[in-house]
């Protein structure tokens, strides 16, 4: 399901549709807030966790991959922490790219079990003792700032700076998760992806540290002597179809899915349908590409993303503040 568009208005005009859902809003907030009272474990070793406080793709996957590189080149050993959205794996189960499929784990604990180990379910203290016991030494939680049961040491909102928090209003109204105000009273910073149009830094001055980065499009497999069509199920489609344009390839056509979409055998003859009328190269993203069939990913292009941040201190803070508890 996309999201709808009155999600993304300015807050000041959020549209009668938010309007008319605001009690729902108001029941959907207060379950949030009781749920995130309650006490997760506390590890013996700290936790990092990038989330956000609205639906959809911000950035979280590639911050903690970069965070997790970081600490690697510290000498640390990091584990990733996954729900595994829309996996079937048991709580606990340690991903293996090698042997378990995005129907079984989900996307992005494939992604992410390329540079360290990940262990998926929504359960995760049951992820981190298994992580604990086979030697981890640090933790980042990919996605839950909502996720109660486990304490976070470090907890950063990721959010989009092309749109904000959107209008503001929680779900269904619109698109967050939990107030503003409430999800950054928990938060230990704010990682703003991109050009800040929303005039984010400038809103949150008085609460936690901001920190800007930027998602920069890698596409050196993709052929520039031929037409493209590119294709992506994640949470705003055009965010990729734009960073393609930027970097000079403008796709003939752009096919946009759904978040987590699972690829059918349908979809797939449908896009190399497509790209053999037009003598085409299909393009997508690598969190797309893990959900394609083997046979078809071998047909498709993989554009991948390099975070850069604001300023090379700004990764060097965060890490002092997550690595540097006395008890770890």
């Amino acid at each position: 399901m996309r999201p709808p568009a009155f999600w993304w208005t300015s807050p000041a005009h959020p549209g009668w549709a938010a309007h008319l859902l605001s009690p729902l809003s108001w029941i959907y907030a207060a379950a949030t807030a009781r749920r995130v009272r309650a006490t997760g474990w506390r590890t013996p070793v700290p936790v990092l966790c990038c989330g956000n406080i609205g639906v959809g793709g911000t950035g979280k996957t590639p911050l903690g991959l970069d965070l997790a590189q970081r600490a690697i080149a510290r000498g640390r050993r990091p584990a990733f922490l996954s729900r595994g959205y829309g996996g079937k794996l048991p709580a606990g189960t340690k991903v293996d790219p090698q042997r378990h499929t995005a129907r079984e784990a989900g996307d992005e604990p494939l992604l992410l079990a390329r540079v360290a180990p990940c262990y998926v379910g929504a359960d995760r203290a049951i992820s981190a003792r298994r992580a604990i016991s086979d030697g981890i030494d640090c933790l980042v939680m990919d996605d839950g700032f909502q996720n109660p049961t486990l304490h976070q040491d470090l907890s950063l909102v990721v959010v989009d700076g092309a749109v904000g928090f959107g209008n503001g209003r929680v779900l269904p109204a619109g698109p967050l998760r939990e107030p503003v105000a409430a999800g950054l009273a928990r938060a230990g910073g704010v990682v703003v992806m991109g050009a800040d149009q929303r005039g984010m830094a400038t809103s949150i001055k008085n609460g936690p540290p901001c920190y800007t980065a930027t998602l920069q499009q890698k596409a050196d497999a993709v052929p520039r002597d031929r037409p493209v069509i590119a294709f992506a199920g994640i949470g705003r489609p055009d965010k990729f179809f734009d960073g393609l344009a930027s970097i000079g390839i403008i796709p003939l056509r752009c096919v946009a899915f759904a978040d987590h979409h699972p690829y059918t055998l349908t979809d797939c003859r449908r896009l190399l349908a497509l790209a053999a009328q037009q003598d085409a190269c299909l393009v997508t993203t690598e969190k797309d590409a893990v959900r394609l069939p083997p046979n078809v990913r071998m047909q498709v292009v993989t554009a991948g993303l390099q975070l850069a941040w604001g300023t090379p201190a700004m990764p060097d803070h965060i890490l002092d503040l997550w690595l540097g508890r006395t008890d770890a």
